[in-house]
């Protein structure tokens, strides 16, 4: 750990004299000549830069400023395990090391013009090794932190931070310790090889020709530990889905995610979210270009009321016709109970507005079914949409059976076609995953 008090002195030193390093050089001996003056405890901040070139992480790039940046993308994508974002010309990757930042670490910046440089292949090798060099050649015990240039989510700007490291903790964690006024720390975890990434940029920037710079003043004892300990695994990483993971995860989800939810809690529904559902769903397809679906939002009590209590007379009216008991009406109406107590209720209507008219009636009778498809497509679009907002919704097709009631409670022309009423609100319980059942038996092959 490190044993440097708060309030003490730390110097940072820039390495000077440090020749252009190319494939096949030995980092850790043009150090030893540039600054023989290292001594123990010392740990050199290098940036990896150098340390692809001596290893020959280079690849020739063509002049042609289209080229290079066709081979540019092709190295990201090799050297990418997964793709996180892209916005515009930006990539974020995640690389095989773990690390996550932007091109997979390709750069082309400080090398010559017809190169790219590829980060180290295993930057906490490349860190111990050249540790053991210098303890070789200068007799001295030194810790090695390996750089690499980062943006951070939430902030503005990049800073340096350890992609390789060896020497020291690269954690310290303060767990168990009390602060000044006594209380104890129960989480804190201080990324010490990324701060001194940072601390030793400040001398080394990113124009000034320094590759190198040794922070003194800490003392600070191997406890094994490597770079690859600061990459938080994605089982323990709340936010390790990177935006491109996120949206596909999310639309994949969905449609499944939907679920016919029949108890909500007394909150209210919030009226943007069922607005944007229904412009959600009028993107389904639909015939000549129509928009041939109307969503009416019974926001008047005493209407919807009105409305349900005329449904319930014409479905008890024709379900005393059938041969039924007076207890089985009694059930049958009460699954319509949900209209009456769901916080919300939008009631969806097909208009087939724009319908081709044919001398037929098979052809007329196709039109029809034609629209009736659009409807299906757009009811579920709208269910859909109520559901990634965190609504629950019911379906209840009971307006079907009841046409004439439905326009005349609420006042509509004789050509909106009822197609069910929806039950909105917040679900009482969180919804269950819907488990995946064979399709073996509706997915017809020919």
């Amino acid at each position: 750990m490190s044993d440097h008090a708060p309030g003490g002195t730390v110097e940072i030193l820039p390495v000077t004299g440090l020749p252009e390093f190319r494939p096949g050089d030995d980092v850790g001996a043009a150090l030893a000549t540039a600054a023989p003056w290292i001594r123990d405890g010392d740990v050199l901040v290098v940036t990896s830069k150098i340390v692809s070139k001596a290893e020959g992480r280079l690849v020739v790039s063509p002049a042609d400023p289209d080229a290079r940046d066709a081979l540019r993308r092709r190295l990201v994508e090799q050297e990418a395990v997964r793709v996180l974002a892209r916005r515009g010309r930006t990539l974020i990757t995640e690389n095989r090391l773990g690390i996550v930042q932007a091109a997979s670490g390709i750069d082309g910046s400080n090398v010559v013009g017809d190169e790219l440089a590829l980060l180290p292949e295993d930057p906490d090798v490349s860190a111990r090794r050249l540790r053991d060099d210098l303890r070789a050649s200068l007799g001295v015990r030194v810790a090695v932190v390996i750089t690499d240039t980062m943006g951070r989510a939430w902030r503005n700007g990049q800073t340096d931070n350890a992609i390789g490291a060896a020497g020291l903790p690269v954690l310290h964690g303060y767990a168990g310790e009390r602060d000044g006024q006594g209380n104890e720390l129960l989480v804190t975890e201080v990324a010490l090889a990324d701060e001194l990434a940072a601390a030793g940029d400040l001398v080394k920037g990113k124009l000034g020709g320094v590759p190198v710079a040794v922070v003194r003043g800490l003392t600070v004892t191997d406890d094994g530990s490597t770079a690859r300990d600061l990459v938080r695994p994605g089982e323990d990483d709340l936010f390790w889905l990177g935006t491109e993971e996120a949206m596909a995860r999310g639309a994949r989800a969905a449609v499944p995610g939907r679920r016919s939810i029949r108890a909500f809690t007394a909150d209210p529904v919030d009226p943007a979210a069922v607005r944007d559902a229904v412009a959600d769903a009028v993107t389904a397809p639909a015939p000549h270009h129509t928009r041939p679906m109307r969503f009416v939002e019974l926001l008047d009590p005493e209407r919807r009321t009105a409305l349900l209590d005329a449904m319930e007379r014409r479905w008890r009216h024709d379900l005393s016709s059938d041969p039924r008991t007076a207890g089985s009406v009694d059930a049958r109406v009460a699954r319509g109970r949900i209209l009456r107590d769901a916080p919300a209720v939008v009631l969806p209507f097909l208009v087939p507005e724009g319908e081709h008219e044919y001398p037929d009636a098979r052809r007329r009778g196709a039109e029809r079914t034609m629209f009736t498809v659009a409807a299906g497509a757009a009811v579920q679009a709208f269910l859909v949409g109520l559901s990634v907002r965190g609504l629950g919704s019911c379906w209840i097709g009971s307006t079907i059976f009841a046409p004439e009631e439905v326009r005349s409670v609420l006042d509509l022309p004789e050509s909106w076609l009822p197609v069910g009423a929806v039950a909105i609100g917040v679900p009482a319980e969180p919804p269950t995953p819907r488990p995946n059942g064979s399709i073996d038996d509706v997915l017809v092959k020919r």
